[in-house]
């Protein structure tokens, strides 16, 4: 008998129990699965990392977790056991998310940049795309210091004269903008870079995709609680070298007896109007501490067959300019995911509530900070004797025209809200193994109220904004996009065969509505609000109204042999409303292919060499980033002509179209080795690309007689056509190389990347002629905006040597001399051999590429014990930048002057390279030249942390507490003389060379708190 009941024990097994904790931090790992190995019996670990199972002696337990190694453990004797797991440092066999899937990363053919998460997250920013800057080869990131900004990311090159901006996709919803979305809930990032990755998304890939996917909970998942908080200070970390009072009025001074007119009595110390008592340092009195504050709490877990995360954040950035430009925002997210049996489904509902304060412009395109830097220090911030309150210059005293910024931006109510909804639900129906149907419909709706009201006020001679100019505009805009995908998959292994394929019919309707209104005439004291507006017919109105259809049909077929050989095709038809039916429908496609050669038996290499993979592929995508109908020609049938003095009525085309207009197409052709060593510790890949973009859409001059009488942003007649004629190559080399070493107490991490591109202009139309932006020459065989400009020879010391150099008109001497370049082909060889011997526009030259040759990142990061810290270099190089600010500010005019103007030219004093000051500067010694122009290397330390982890071994509530210090852009070495050489301009297209004053990214130091519970 009691034999019988100890074999009957033994057959039920006796109770083992334990705690699984992380052999990194010691802590506790909830969500741990804990199996008997060859059996279903399986259990997971609780909040405080703690199971219980029943086992028998002969038993295996196998731990395993996402992102730790597998651990197995015999029972034999034991009742009680701990296990500890350390982290998985092989990333080959995680799985990523791809285009309407998933696949392993070893099994990747494309080009795919995983990003590592927790790095990206440690640069605290309110857009998800500055978090990529430095992170992954072929990812080029600008973006300003001005809070709520726009951030401009561009995957291997310009390949388009309109939108170079990546698709993001977030949770399978495609997103255009992702500036409201809370970074913080992201749990991976993917970037798509190549066409053969990104043929899955037709017309909206052309420029790389970026995929997001944010946390989720696990069905029977035990409550989990996330909370972090963080608060940081900001400030400018670098200034420009200006004058003070005196400087300036001594150079001003100077610059007004050159032209032989008085001096200005604000100026002149024999003036009783001379300015003494006002010594104003522009920069000091705008730049202050800024604040930025991120507060986020997580819950995740799981019921029965669901599991569910929730997410609220709340973000707000206090600029470090004295005026009230500030962004906030408050996010919430909830995901939930289920199956029951054959059924799947899951939901998604994001709200996201921004508000932003945005700067004013007095001159469309004028920065502010270009503003704030030429403010004269004889102007007063403050003036109570003025309307308003902010001082201000006057034409009689001072003869500058300055614009008082802080007054400006603070008199100027100019605020944006916008109200952000995402959602999705999709079910999933396995019809049979290996095939299943899923039905997947998502929302995105955006709505944007934008409120700008100017007051009655006066800020100095030229800046008076009269009653019967003050204004008043009010937008309200939505934007809704849904889409209703019908995806069909089959997945089957045959032996050493495997397939899986996906089938597709994706329907897209985007509507958009604006409703404007403009009130103008608001006398002091009036209500800011439309109906008081008294000026005479000082109220109008309008709105608008567009929709848009797209379907598309989609496919992938994925083939492995023997985890050999892989083989991925894609393919989509995209149909769209914004072309003519007759040219609104495009096929892209991508192929490519991958070969594991380590796994060949041929092949023998040492044990510390694990992974050889060969990857290649080709691919066409589309760009639609066109305005709608812009194949429709439109008329007006109310003009009138005059024939013989008398009116007749008639109609004309107010702009002119080409009706043949069409997607832009970017084919990609990509070459790749996947390297790894020692256990998969030390992983390397190396990528080759040529991306080649045709049919690109540009607008090109067109005769005047044709009728068009379209406008530019600046009122001026522009007659243009808007055609598919453009193309650019670009070619690119990729490196990235990682370590990690968990093998002993001290942790470590490093990895870097290294992305080599050069840009080329392959045409430009029938005729090609070249494209002129800010100091920049587009023309075919050079790169997209490179600097053109003159070359300077020094100065003119004499009368005689202006008499004997080439003829520049208005020339003085102290005034620069300038280069008179090889114009004139004398033998008839079709080379220029002589000079002309003037000075003109044909005498300017290329001066360097604005598109750096080179990007990099390099992340470190290491713990010991309770201990981590980590940093990021990250930087660019091998490009020139065209300082207009720098420019401006040596102007030698009645604007401020850079320190280096006081080294002007006078006849005692002629051993320098800068010019006489002249009011006006007839000989042009600020035009578009060499002086201007520096280098834009530059290398930062992008983020630094340093953190603790509380001990907690006896809380069974609290898992985890970390405490950190965070610095963000420490220092920037770069012998560039402005704030940032990585500054945002322009899209980074024409003109991306030209800073014209941006805005400066700001130093962060923060404190910050993390707990799990």
């Amino acid at each position: 008998m009691l034999v019988f009941s100890i074999n009957l024990m033994s057959a039920q097994g006796k109770e083992i129990s334990g705690i699984v904790t992380s052999a990194q931090d010691k802590l506790p790992l909830p969500g741990v699965n804990i199996m008997i190995k060859g059996t279903k019996t399986v259990t997971t670990t609780g909040f405080d990392g703690q199971y219980s199972i029943k086992a028998l002696p002969s038993d295996v337990l196998v731990f395993s977790f996402i992102g730790f190694q597998n651990k197995e453990i015999s029972v034999g004797s034991q009742s009680q056991i701990n296990a500890e797991l350390g982290e998985d440092t092989n990333k080959l066999n995680e799985v990523v998310v791809i285009g309407y899937g998933t696949q392993k990363k070893s099994d990747l053919t494309g080009s795919v940049s995983v990003v590592n998460v927790d790095d990206a997250k440690k640069t605290i920013s309110y857009d998800v795309a500055k978090m990529l800057q430095g992170q992954a080869a072929g990812v080029t990131v600008q973006s300003s210091g001005e809070p709520g900004g726009f951030v401009n990311i561009k995957i291997r090159g310009i390949s388009s004269f309109k939108n170079n901006n990546p698709l993001f996709i977030i949770d399978g919803i495609l997103v255009d903008d992702p500036y409201d979305f809370a970074p913080g809930d992201i749990e991976s990032m993917q970037i798509l870079k190549d066409a053969s990755a990104a043929a899955i998304y037709g017309v909206r890939g052309a420029n790389g995709v970026v995929i997001i996917t944010t946390k989720k909970g696990k069905a029977g998942g035990k409550l989990n609680i996330g909370f972090k908080t963080l608060f940081g200070v900001q400030n400018v970390a670098k200034k420009w070298s200006l004058t003070n009072r005196e400087q300036y009025q001594q150079i001003t001074s100077a610059a007004e007896k050159n032209l032989g007119i008085t001096v200005a009595p604000g100026n002149d110390p024999a003036s009783p109007a001379y300015i003494t008592n006002v010594d104003t340092d522009w920069q000091d009195v705008a730049f202050k501490t800024g604040t930025i504050q991120n507060t986020a709490l997580n819950v995740n877990g799981g019921t029965e067959g669901m599991g569910y995360s929730m997410n609220v954040d709340y973000f707000k950035n206090k600029g470090y300019i004295e005026t009230p430009q500030d962004y906030e925002r408050i996010s919430t997210d909830l995901n939930l995911n289920g199956k029951k049996g054959i059924f799947s489904y899951g939901t998604k509902v994001a709200y996201t509530q921004a508000n932003k304060a945005s700067f004013n412009e007095y001159i469309a395109g004028q920065s502010p900070i270009s503003d704030l830097l030429g403010a004269i220090p004889t102007m007063p911030v403050y003036d109570s004797n003025r309307l308003g309150g902010y001082g201000g210059t006057d034409n009689a005293i001072q003869r500058a025209i300055s614009m008082n910024v802080i007054g400006f931006n603070n008199l100027i109510d100019n605020t944006t809200k916008r109200n952000h909804i995402l959602g999705n639900l999709w079910f999933q129906l396995e019809l049979f193994k290996g095939l299943k149907y899923k039905l997947a419909g998502s929302f995105d709706r955006v709505d944007v109220q934008n409120r700008r009201y100017q007051p009655q006020s006066d800020l100095g001679w030229y800046y008076v904004t009269e009653a019967l100019e003050a204004s008043l505009d009010v937008s309200n805009s939505n934007l809704t996009k849904t889409i209703l995908d019908n995806l069909l998959t089959y997945d089957i292994t045959l032996g050493n065969h495997k397939i899986d394929a996906l089938l597709g019919y994706v329907q897209q309707k985007t509507d958009f509505y604006n409703h404007w209104s403009r009130g103008v005439g608001y006398p002091t004291g009036t209500i800011a609000e439309i109906q008081y507006a008294t000026a005479t017919n000082g109220i109008s109105a309008g709105e608008y109204y567009s929709k848009e259809r797209a379907k598309s049909y989609i496919g992938r077929l994925n083939y492995s042999y023997n985890d050999l050989y892989f083989i991925t095709g894609n393919f989509r038809q995209d149909k769209s409303s914004k072309f003519a039916p007759e040219n609104n429908t495009g096929n892209f496609y991508g192929i490519s292919g991958a070969w594991k050669l380590s796994n060949e038996k041929f092949l023998h290499l040492p044990t510390w060499f694990n992974t050889i993979k060969l990857r290649g592929g080709y691919g066409e995508l589309g760009n639609n980033t066109i305005g709608l109908y812009a194949y429709a020609s439109t008329l007006n049938s109310f003009s009138a002509y005059n024939f013989n003095g008398k009116l007749a009525n008639g109609t004309t085309s107010v702009r002119t179209t080409d009706p043949d207009i069409s997607w832009e197409t970017t084919a990609t052709t990509n070459v790749a080795v996947d390297l790894a060593f020692f256990d998969n510790k030390l992983q390397f890949t190396g990528e080759y690309y040529i991306k080649k973009s045709t049919d690109l859409l540009i607008n090109f001059p067109i005769p005047y007689s044709t009728g068009s009488i379209s406008y530019a942003d600046n009122g001026f007649a522009n007659p243009d056509i808007e055609t598919n004629a453009a193309s650019i190559e670009n070619r690119g080399l990729e490196l990235t190389a990682s370590y990690r070493n968990n093998d002993r107490a001290f942790k470590y991490g490093v990895s870097g990347n290294i992305s080599f591109l050069k840009n080329k202009v392959l045409g430009l139309g029938k005729t090609n002629l070249p494209i002129y932006g800010a100091a920049s020459k587009t023309e075919v065989g050079r790169s997209v905006g490179e600097i053109y400009g003159y070359e300077t020879a020094g100065i003119f010391q004499t009368a005689g040597e202006i008499a004997t150099s080439a003829t520049q008109t208005n020339a003085g001497i102290g005034d620069i001399k300038f280069k008179d370049q090889l114009t004139v082909d004398t033998d008839g060889d079709g080379k220029f051999d002589a000079a002309d011997g003037i000075i003109n526009d044909k005498d300017r030259v290329y001066q360097g590429v604005t598109i750096p040759k080179y990007n990099f990142g390099f992340n470190f990061d290491a713990q010991y014990k309770n201990w981590d810290t980590s940093f990021m270099f990250q930087g660019a190089g091998g490009n020139k930048v065209f300082n207009g600010m720098y420019r401006n500010l040596m102007a030698g005019d009645y604007g401020n002057h850079h320190t280096d103007e006081l080294n002007y030219w006078t006849p005692t004093h002629t051993n320098t390279n800068v010019p006489r000051p002249i009011i006006g500067d007839p000989n042009g010694n600020r035009r578009d030249s060499n002086r201007f122009i520096e280098k834009g290397d530059y290398m930062r330390l992008q983020n630094f942390e340093i953190g603790y982890s509380v001990p907690l071994a006896n809380s069974k509530v609290i898992q985890k507490i970390r405490l950190y210090a965070n610095g963000q852009n420490l220092f920037t070495i770069t012998d560039y003389r402005g704030y940032d050489p990585d500054f945002n301009s322009n899209d980074g297209l024409l003109s991306r060379g030209y800073d014209g004053g941006s805005f400066p990214n700001p130093r962060t130091i923060s404190l910050g708190v993390q707990a799990n519970f």
